[in-house]
Parts: structure tokens; sequence; C-alpha cells
């Protein structure tokens, strides 16, 4: 048999293709994973920097009653931490520690928004209610990740009194699928308090998945080697299985009709089965399916043309940090998980309308213009501010501190920073805004005790993963998403119009985070293997 001959091969080596390949494995499948980088993982990913270890993409795991089923299924052992999660706005600082928090942040925004009590508490009790949502949604293990042949406990005592009480639960939450803007249009007038609530979501996340962070905020874990040891562990329990890794391996072309794919050093690979967990516009656009039966041409060609018109969500901007300050001065203002807005007044139409402005009228922008709206952009955004030696000491030298500041940003403006040779400069302005801003307000001591600073755009991330425009959760919201987005549609979320090519991670489900990816790595496996 030709040694490049595989049951199935995965492409792409996130979280998502990793799950994938480990469970076609179990099954004694003949299953190799490609990964355009040196090393797994994608978004879930650790690195080093001169003595200090930071995030390369989320910073802390929901487990979402996913990510710790499928490690006890997969026999992965791994140590895990809460991360307790603090919210601030200018001098004020709330530490979320249990439900009864809720109560401290309506507190919060009454104290900053005094004449908006009524609509302050109609939303807080929206958002009781979704955390009570939660509580149905994630009640139990998923049951993908049970065996239900076997464990006829958890089917009896657990599963079968979940479901009634998940079916009605669906339903209420497919209500709340509007974007959250839209949403708290409904509730609030004042602008400022929208935009504190709602600033640090993605453009028109669905009210429901914005709004149940605070049950989230509850849930993060943080595994006590870094959030990349949970790739590192799905990735080695795959070899253990015997599957096969190729790292620094990009796919260029992929042929449905004769079932192999081939790479930029033209070495063909043939499968039986095909699990994309990469970019699903690289694969529409990549694809041969001339000779399959035209009904499958013609179905494909239809999947491929709304792949190809519909965009990426937000990106994000990441300033990393190495502080020559103790680790406790910044422990006794905020967590080492901190969502941070330095005014009450909130971002208003910057970054909507204003931002929308400035890349329309791209080639007759001054610098000074732009300029003058970064320094409005940064000193109103929010910040999710994340200080990984918090959880594990171990990850920076004695008496220093790391430090990743990161916040949404649109892709575009830095695509077209590059293209008019702006995009170092305006990157740099960037950091120095962010350090002064941060300074300024929240941590007194960060821009005279400051070591060293570097960063990720929405370039950085694009390059790195290959995520078409920078995304970090799949598709806008913006447009009509082009994969199901029903919690009811996740098992058909996997399929193409190919029959024997699957897909799975961030572009398969919308929205979709770590644990959705997991489960569509689930998903695909149990596709190819039946």
């Amino acid at each position: 048999m030709d040694k490049n001959h595989y049951h199935t091969i995965v492409v792409g080596g996130g979280i998502a293709g990793l799950t994938a390949a480990a469970y076609v494995a179990r099954e004694n499948k003949n299953v190799l994973l490609i990964e355009k980088n040196e090393k797994c993982g994608g978004l879930v990913s650790s690195f080093k920097h001169k003595g200090f270890q930071f995030e390369a993409g989320v910073r802390a795991l929901e487990d979402a009653g996913i990510i710790f089923p499928m490690l006890d299924d997969l026999g992965i052992e791994l140590d895990f931490v809460d991360s307790p999660v603090s919210v601030g706005i200018e001098q004020d600082v709330l530490h979320i520690k249990d439900r009864d928090s809720i109560k401290d942040y309506e507190q919060l925004l009454k104290k900053y928004y005094p004449d908006s009590h009524p609509e302050i508490e109609a939303t807080i009790k929206i958002i009781r209610r979704i955390m009570k949502h939660m509580d149905v949604l994630y009640g139990i293990a998923n049951p993908f990740f049970k065996d239900l042949n076997k464990d006829y406990k958890y089917i009896f005592k657990e599963l079968l009194p979940w479901l009634p009480k998940f079916m009605l639960t669906i339903g209420k939450i497919n209500r709340l699928n509007m974007p959250v803007e839209d949403y708290l249009e409904t509730l609030i007038q004042n602008q400022s308090l929208k935009d504190i609530i709602s600033q640090h979501f993605f453009k028109h996340t669905p009210a429901f998945f914005a709004l149940s962070y605070f049950s989230l905020y509850l849930d993060y874990k943080y595994p006590i080697n870094g959030v990349g040891s949970l790739a590192d562990g799905v990735c080695n329990k795959l070899l253990s299985l015997g599957g096969e890794v190729k790292t620094n391996t990009i796919i260029k072309k992929v042929n449905a009709t004769e079932q192999w794919v081939i790479d930029e050093g033209n070495n063909k690979y043939t499968y039986d089965k095909l699990i994309w967990a990469a970019d699903l516009k690289f694969l529409y656009g990549n694809t041969i399916v001339q000779g399959l039966p035209k009904k499958i041409e013609r179905n494909f060609e239809s999947e491929k043309r709304k792949m190809l018109e519909r965009r990426g969500g937000d990106s994000v901007y990441s300033l990393f940090l190495e502080v020559d300050e103790p680790l406790d001065s910044f422990k006794k203002i905020a967590s080492g998980h901190f969502f941070y807005t330095p005014s009450r007044k909130g971002l208003g139409n910057i970054h909507t309308h204003d931002l929308k402005q400035i890349i329309d009228n791209w080639d007759q922008l001054k610098r000074d213009d732009l300029f003058e709206w970064l320094d409005r952009f940064t000193k109103l955004n929010t910040y999710e501010i994340s200080i990984p030696g918090l959880k594990n000491s171990n990850f920076v030298p004695d008496g220093k501190s790391g430090i990743i500041i990161s916040f949404l940003i649109e892709y575009d403006i830095f695509k077209k920073l590059k293209y008019k040779g702006w995009y170092e400069e305006f990157s740099k302005e960037l950091e120095v805004k962010i350090i002064d801003v941060i300074t300024n307000s929240i941590y007194p001591m960060l821009k005279s005790k400051l070591m060293e600073s570097f960063s990720f755009t929405p370039l950085s991330i694009q390059n790195r993963v290959a995520s078409s425009e920078g995304a970090i959760v799949g598709w806008s919201f913006l447009d009509t998403i082009p994969v199901p987005n029903k919690i009811s549609d996740a098992k058909k979320s996997v399929l193409t119009s190919i029959p024997n090519i699957y897909k799975a991670g961030q572009w398969t489900y919308s929205p979709a985070g770590v644990p959705m990816s997991i489960l569509t790595g689930r998903l695909a496996a149990e596709k190819v293997c039946k």
C-alpha cells in the first residue's frame, strides 16, 4: 500500500483537528494530521520569551461541559486551577467570586450611571435569566464524550432527566439570537452604559452568547502549565494511539475526485476520508470537484459561493509586556484575568461609524486624523488583561511580571496600513498609547518598570494560523452566517456537500470557541469512523 495513503487525513492542527485525529486514532484507523506550523495548537497555544511564558491565543478555558469530559474520555491528565476574573471601570475593580457577584456588578453600574437605574435593573434581570439557561445548557457532561452503550448511570441519572430541560432551554436561547447591540437598544437608552456592557464583544454577537459571559467568568479554568498544554496533551495522546503528525506542512490543493491533498513541496497524500479543520474559505477556494456526480458539483459550488462571499469576524490586537515589578503589585489591584475599561464614557461610534469612515476614505486619509482617532479609541476601549504569572509564578523570572493586554480591532485597518507603509509606525504608536492609558489609570507603576514590549496584530494572526481576516472565532456576525448557528444543528455542522469530506473547528459552527471546536472535532471523527 502507498505509504502516503491514510484512512483519514486531518488538515489543521488546532484543538479541533487534534481532537478529531485523536478520536479517529482511538478507533485504530490510520490517521495523519497535517499542520502548517512547527507546533500544533493554533489559538490554543503558549510560548516563552526571555524567561516569560505567555498565551498566544485564548487566555483561559471554559469547560462548557465539553473540555473536561473530552480529557476524561481520552484518558488525558491535566492539572487545572481556577482563573478568577475581575471587571473594572476607571478606579473601581470588582472581583467576581460567585453568582452573588452579579449584585456587586449591578451596584458598580449604578454608581457610574446614576440616571439609568431602571435600565440597569432590567439588564441584570436578563443576565440572571441567561445564567439559569447556562446552568441547564452546561449542566451535565456533553453526551458525545460518554459511552452511551455502557454508562447506564450517566444515562438514567443525568442524561434523561436533563433532556426535557435542555429542549425547553434551546427554544428560549434561539429567541435571544439577535445582535447584542440591537437587544440592548430595547433595554437601555444611555449609550455609554450600552458600550460598557457590550463593547468588548464581537460586533453583532448574538445576545444570548454575549450576555452569558457573567456565567462563563465563573467557569474559567487555567491549565497549570499554560493553555498550550491542552493542545500538547491531546497531541501526545494522538501520537500514543498511533496517529501521525506532520508539521511545517502547508496544503495547497485538494482533489476531491481522486481523493488526495498536495503540499507546497508537491508531496501528495491520499485519503479515504478528509477532515478539514482549517480555514474553510481556503478549502472551498482550492478544491477540485470536476468528475464528481453533477449534483455534488452543484451543491459544492453553491456552498463555495456562500463561503467566499463572507468575512471572518473581528480580530484582536495583543500587546505583550515584560515588567520589572513583582506579581504581588498587580495582584493587589486585580486578578490575573481582568476586563478593564478606563473611562465610563465608552466608545460610542468610534469603533463603528468613525472607523468605517476611515476605511472607506482611506486614500484621502491624513496621518494626523488617523492618529487622532487612535487616541480616542485607546482611551475609551475595554481591555482584556491577562497576567499568566498570577496563575503560575514559574512563568516569570523572580520579581518580574508578564502582562498581555488585548482588545478587538478591525483587520482591514492593519491591511491598509501595510499597503500605505504606515504599519510599523502605527503599531508602535498603538503600543505607546496603550501603555500610557493603562499607566494613567489602573497600573501606575507600569510605564516606569517596563523592560520590553512586543505585539501581535490581526496580520500576525492571519499569518500564523492562516485564518481569513485574522478572525479568532470564525465568521463575522455582521452578515448571514454560512454555517449552522443553532445548537440543535451542531451534528449537521461537520457535513459538506462531498460525502467523504468533513469539517471541524471555528469555521464550522457559529459562534465558536474552544469547547465548540472540540465538539465539532469529535463529531467529525464520529462520522469518518462509521
